[in-house]
């Protein structure tokens, strides 16, 4: 069987210093396996896809840039009978921040999300009051990276209406209250290897920044959660990324309630360094759904 490990076009714009890169590692782990696995950039136009019976999503960073692109990638997947993990119906859902709609409609917690439509009229300041709050967060709702994302406080919100007015007429955003447990405690990510808990830790922003992804200087902090942490991380895995390889549960703890801030379904780092076992539950997962 031919396998296709799905990255990107890497132009180095989430070079880090403060995670490894897993990517190479996990290759040549499961390489050492047995698997006949080779790493191919998604949008490549020289790949015959019917030469493949299996591809895993990997870190196809940019496909958030070229969503249309990426669309018309699955379906070519799809008409060629390629296997994608995790699945291309689970990927096309995953793929628009307004998901969290309907994982807050089955009864699961999110952090309170409206969601401003292409070509509206862009007014954010009602939404402090709205959340109750003196900070929001506005980023679109097919990002990834931090990409377009804003902290907006009362200081700044005319500028960010003026630069939303013209994003907007090209995408829809997402706004969120800006919770300060992220930055005093951190994000928590509950890692998952086909439904199964593999293991969690916190991202935290560097000083005086409030992204905590590693591109832009956060850290990562492995963590030892409890059965009840674990068990609620659980309950989105289980409805929402049913037969999914990998699934990467972010959120935090606001008054002891975790709040989800996004289910990472297609191109989540895993954080596999953090524990040699991690690559094991991974390969296991990978052997039990080809």
């Amino acid at each position: 069987m031919n396998i296709a490990l799905i990255t990107y076009l890497d132009k180095g714009a989430y070079d880090t210093t403060t995670v490894e890169s897993e990517d190479d590692k996990l290759l040549y782990f499961l390489k050492d396996k047995g698997l006949n696995i080779e790493k191919i950039i998604w949008n490549d136009t020289n790949i015959k896809w019917e030469d493949y019976s299996l591809a895993i999503l990997k870190s196809p960073w940019d496909y958030f840039d070229l969503i249309e692109d990426f669309y018309t990638w699955l379906d070519v997947l799809e008409a060629k009978k390629v296997k994608l993990l995790n699945p291309i119906d689970v990927v096309r859902w995953n793929s628009n921040k307004k998901y969290l709609q309907e994982i807050e409609a089955a009864g699961l917690k999110i952090i309170p999300s409206a969601f401003i439509n292409k070509q509206e009229d862009v007014k954010l300041k009602h939404f402090f009051e709205k959340f109750n709050t003196n900070k929001l967060i506005v980023k679109p709702c097919v990002s990834g990276g931090a990409k377009n994302t804003f902290k907006v406080t009362a200081e700044n919100v005319e500028e960010v209406n003026q630069k939303l007015n013209k994003l907007i007429q090209e995408e829809d955003f997402i706004v969120q209250p800006f919770l300060p447990e992220i930055l005093e405690s951190g994000e928590w990510s509950f890692i998952f290897f086909n439904g199964v808990y593999s293991h969690s830790l916190i991202k935290q922003a560097k000083p005086g920044d409030f992204r905590v992804q590693p591109a832009h200087g956060g850290t990562v902090h492995p963590q030892k959660p409890s059965e009840e942490e674990v068990a609620t991380a659980q309950q989105y895995v289980t409805l929402f990324a049913k037969d999914c390889l990998y699934a990467r549960v972010d959120g935090t703890f606001v008054n002891g309630n975790f709040l989800l801030m996004e289910l990472e379904l297609i191109e989540p780092f895993l954080f596999l360094n953090t524990e040699p076992e991690n690559y094991i539950r991974y390969y296991k997962a990978l052997k039990e759904l080809m």
